[in-house]
């Protein structure tokens, strides 16, 4: 059970980028977006900043600024109810700042809130953004200049997010920020692309933080090896509305998209208070008449398919209600 959260922030965020972007014509930051798209998506590590102007800034958080803020309040509801409550924020990486948004909407205990980020455009619509949003967190936080190197110094935060970062540094630098970043936070946050290579690259980064000593909370319901191998790899998904904008820019028709992910939240726990999910599913449920079928990774690291009738009627109700992503068996 996820704890009462802050109001929704994303008709304000939405609210946001309206205000800020429409004075930008579309047909401008069309060509912008096929950028970055490319650059993103090219699976390299790029030797100069992505975002070098305003339009580049502008471009970004319009086509994904929705999707990474309900990626990452995704992540984190799933993890609230699991990590203790956070009185600070450390965003690495935060570009216009999808993840400090969903930070104050899941989590009303936070107080303050730091964004590094190396790009200036970023930090300058993002501040931008945030001047005017119904949270105290959002108007009080600090945009901060950070270029990340292999001896990153990071002030010690009760909370430390890095969503959609690692892919774009180099093997070194990345290494170093999530040792940096374990020695920094009692709770860890890392997103990545829902792709075999983003997976890989939060494989990676779990197995750092194990070995810094901090305990898994979500999504693994167990700190052991990663039970789905081959040519598959664990990802969520979140839909996300599209506005009128959105399609314009990415040229597309739906209403909709879905944003895929892959994730681990790591806690310092050292009083054992972690409460980690009895086992947690990883595919779309499988339903048909009188049954339902779930894929479960399993608190003692196995892959299991699990098949739930209605003839276990409490259960199967549970079964039919229950996500991609959530906690199994309910409790």
């Amino acid at each position: 059970m996820v704890p009462d959260l802050s109001p929704d922030l994303s008709g304000a965020l939405g609210a946001a980028l309206d205000d800020a972007l429409d004075r930008v014509p579309a047909a401008r930051l069309a060509p912008v977006v096929d950028r970055l798209i490319r650059d993103y998506r090219s699976g390299t590590v790029p030797t100069a900043p992505i975002l070098r102007t305003d339009d580049d800034a502008a471009a970004y958080a319009a086509y994904r600024m929705p999707a990474t803020h309900a990626a990452v309040v995704d992540v984190l509801e799933r993890a609230a109810a699991r990590v203790p409550e956070p009185v600070s924020l450390l965003d690495l990486g935060g570009g216009t700042g999808a993840a400090v948004w969903a930070a104050a909407q899941v989590w009303p205990s936070l107080g303050r809130a730091t964004v590094l980020e190396a790009a200036a455009p970023a930090r300058a619509l993002g501040r931008r953004l945030a001047a005017g949003a119904p949270s105290a967190l959002l108007r009080g936080a600090r945009w901060e200049t950070a270029v990340l190197g292999t001896a990153p110094a990071l002030p010690d935060t009760d909370l430390l997010t890095a969503c959609y970062l690692l892919g774009e540094l180099p093997v070194p630098v990345r290494d170093a920020v999530v040792d940096a970043a374990a020695r920094a936070a009692r709770v860890v946050v890392l997103v990545e692309p829902g792709t075999p290579a983003g997976h890989a690259r939060i494989l990676d980064a779990r197995a750092r933080l194990l070995a810094a000593g901090l305990t898994v909370a979500a999504p693994c319901p167990h700190d052991g090896a990663c039970p789905v191998t081959g040519d598959d790899w664990c990802h969520f998904a979140v839909r996300v509305g599209r506005s009128s904008r959105h399609r314009v820019l990415k040229a597309g028709s739906l209403g909709h998209e879905d944003e895929k992910f892959s994730y681990v939240v790591a806690v310092r726990d050292d009083e054992g208070a972690v409460g980690r999910a009895p086992g947690r599913v990883v595919r779309h449920p499988h339903t048909r008449k009188g049954l339902v079928t779930l894929r479960v990774c399993e608190a003692d690291g196995t892959l299991r398919d699990t098949p739930v009738p209605r003839s276990r009627t409490e259960l199967f109700r549970h079964a039919r209600d229950t996500a991609w992503g959530d906690a199994w068996p309910p409790g």
